[in-house]
């Protein structure tokens, strides 16, 4: 198990180029031919916000201090995660034309699509700061954090999306079945309402969510401008590493047989 990890990582660092440049074309292609291009990695965010915003702030009237600023701390790390899941589990079958070069190294597409996800979510990062600044809500040390957080959360989504491109490319319907199960999983996590409104008999379970986990550590450092739960953190880490060390394991020994089924 470990020497197919050790393969995967190696192979990733070996394509770090091809993976770069993957990545800019992808980033590139995304808004082509769209008026605003580029704008957009800004703008849906901020629409998704005021939909959002709206519906739970003012016809709901979910009470809580600068509302929009706390769900917005959330809703990024979420639109980086659903998208990576998303088009990484349809990278495979959707990349055939390049699984199928027997020098082309297929781990790169998985890579690609939750590095370009992640570039949008860091590029959205000063809008994120100049709306919690204009709110009076001004991050400070604990910001420090930020790397480890991301890096944890990268590591999570990675070790997901290649288990899912992987049955994917076996059972297609995969794709049809996560974007569904998404929406739920929005719904359960702590992004539009605060775990202190969830009622206590399921606080616990939803505390066995990861994605409460890391969203809870994100509007910790952002929002309430204090340290992470480093308890809650330290579940995270052990849960990110096992679900990537899983998702690096099962992509390698069934990789070889990729070509043949897209």
């Amino acid at each position: 198990m470990f020497s197919l990890i050790r393969q995967h990582i190696q192979e990733l660092v070996r394509y770090r180029s091809l993976v770069n440049s993957l990545v800019v074309r992808e980033l590139k292609a995304r808004y082509r031919g769209s008026f605003l291009g580029f704008l957009w990695t800004f703008l849906n965010p901020l629409l998704l916000l005021g939909v959002y915003a709206l519906v739970f702030n003012v016809y709901l009237r979910i009470q809580i201090e600068h509302y929009a600023g706390f769900m917005f701390v959330g809703l990024l790390p979420w639109i980086w995660f659903s998208s990576s899941l998303l088009e990484g589990t349809h990278s495979i079958t959707s990349g055939g034309s390049l699984v199928t070069k027997v020098i082309f190294p297929s781990q790169v597409l998985p890579a690609v699509k939750i590095l370009a996800n992640l570039l949008n979510y860091l590029l959205s990062l000063p809008i994120l700061f100049g709306f919690l600044w204009a709110m009076g809500i001004y991050p400070s040390w604990p910001l420090l954090w930020l790397p480890v957080i991301i890096g944890l959360h990268l590591m999570f989504i990675e070790g997901l999306v290649l288990i899912l491109a992987t049955i994917n490319v076996f059972f297609r319907d995969v794709q049809h079945i996560l974007a569904n199960l998404l929406t739920l999983w929005f719904f359960l996590t702590p992004i539009i309402y605060p775990l202190s409104q969830v009622p206590a008999p399921f606080n616990k379970w939803a505390m066995l969510n990861p994605m409460s986990q890391i969203t809870l550590t994100y509007q910790d450092i952002f929002f309430y401008n204090r340290n992470p739960n480093l308890r809650i953190l330290f579940v995270f880490l052990c849960l990110s590493v096992v679900l990537l060390g899983l998702g690096m394991f099962f992509f390698e020994r069934y990789k070889e047989i990729f070509a043949e089924k897209v």
